[in-house]
């Protein structure tokens, strides 16, 4: 839940307005009544929930999201502050968290749109790639069948970063949102197993993972891990190439399998939705200059990652008593019901309560 306004201005018009509009609507969105909440909390019950870009128009990103064979899970509209919240996930009855609350998921992606960037013709956002504004990559759809997705997506006119022909990594693709945001396409079987596979079924499709970049590999899984909770479930060491691939994420429904199962890229993992892909190239840690873009100074793009938990003043406690930065603190401003701490890049995580803790809507 974020977006491209100034943070005096998220918190002047947010709270208000979802007190008012959204306390229904969260309910239509799957919100259903658990238990009462307890006063502790457990990192085990964490989610990786969302990941937030903001899109020029939204109607194009829905187009593309949809044809991937995502849903419009619920939309916030905020007239007053000219912006609309658009989140979106895979829901086929077979998806992992089919049916579920919104902040019960993983693996959703969250569209901000500022009202009238899609007829500015200098409007153009940042997707975290071109230098000098690297940070944020990619966000990486798994899928059953990886040459006939391709096709598909092709034939449907998308334009790819990187096609499963190109280089020497004829396992991954890269295909081009509206926005030029790289997505990331993977199989979730093996490459010579899809090869004369014609069709692909959308219903299997997973959100897998978000991918950053990383300055201080060795500071930023300290966080992930000791601060956020998340397990190291697979790691990719590429000392030619001279960068390493770290992917944590929370024990979900499957739970964590053991780390290093498959130096395939996306093999050990491809069936998880919600996980986190930190990479890092070798150096930038010496560099006392070095430093990425966060998504949120100009020029925008990447907004950033949400962890949805079990009992949220007790988190927030947790993570004041671990002497986190805050971006803001449940009692900044007028939201009172959303935190944002950063990570040792200074990307921004939102910390956001799962309703089914709570028994109750969270606006």
């Amino acid at each position: 839940m974020s977006f491209t306004l100034r943070a005096s201005q998220r918190l002047r018009y947010f709270s208000p307005i979802l007190q008012n509009k959204a306390k229904s609507s969260f309910r239509s969105a799957g919100f259903r009544p658990f238990a009462t909440m307890a006063s502790t909390t457990d990192t085990k019950n964490y989610k990786l929930n969302h990941t937030m870009i903001r899109v020029k128009d939204p109607q194009e990103s829905l187009k593309f999201y949809s044809f991937l064979g995502m849903s419009l899970l619920h939309k916030l509209s905020f007239p007053e502050a000219k912006f609309d919240l658009y989140f979106l996930g895979f829901d086929a009855p077979g998806a992992v968290s089919a049916g579920n609350n919104l902040w019960d998921r993983e693996g959703l992606i969250e569209l901000t749109h500022n009202y009238g960037t899609e007829s500015d013709p200098d409007y153009k956002i940042n997707n975290g790639n071109v230098e000098p504004h690297r940070g944020f990559g990619h966000t990486c759809v798994s899928v059953d069948n990886i040459q006939a997705a391709c096709k598909r997506l092709e034939d449907a006119g998308y334009k790819f970063q990187k096609k499963l022909t190109d280089g020497k990594m004829k396992h991954i693709a890269f295909v081009l949102d509206p926005d030029g945001y790289w997505v990331e396409i993977i199989g979730q079987k093996p490459l010579e197993e899809t090869e004369s596979v014609t069709t692909t079924d959308l219903t299997t499709y997973r959100m897998n993972h978000t991918m950053i970049r990383v300055k201080d590999a060795e500071k930023s899984l300290k966080f992930y891990q000791e601060v956020l909770g998340m397990s190291l479930i697979r790691t990719h060491e590429s000392p030619a190439a001279g960068f390493n691939l770290y992917f944590l994420g929370y024990p979900g429904e499957k739970g964590v399998p053991a780390e290093g199962a498959s130096a395939v890229a996306g093999l050990s993992t491809a069936d998880r939705e919600g996980l986190l892909e930190l990479t890092w190239n070798y150096g930038t840690e010496k560099d006392e200059n070095f430093k990425y873009h966060d998504g949120n100074s100009q020029p925008q793009g990447f907004g950033h990652i949400c962890v949805s938990v079990d009992n949220l003043q007790a988190a927030c406690d947790r993570l004041e008593s671990l002497n986190v930065s805050w971006k803001k603190r449940l009692t900044d401003g007028r939201m009172k019901n959303v935190a944002f701490v950063l990570d040792p890049d200074g990307y921004w995580v939102e910390i956001v309560q799962n309703e089914r803790f709570s028994g109750k809507a969270n606006f």
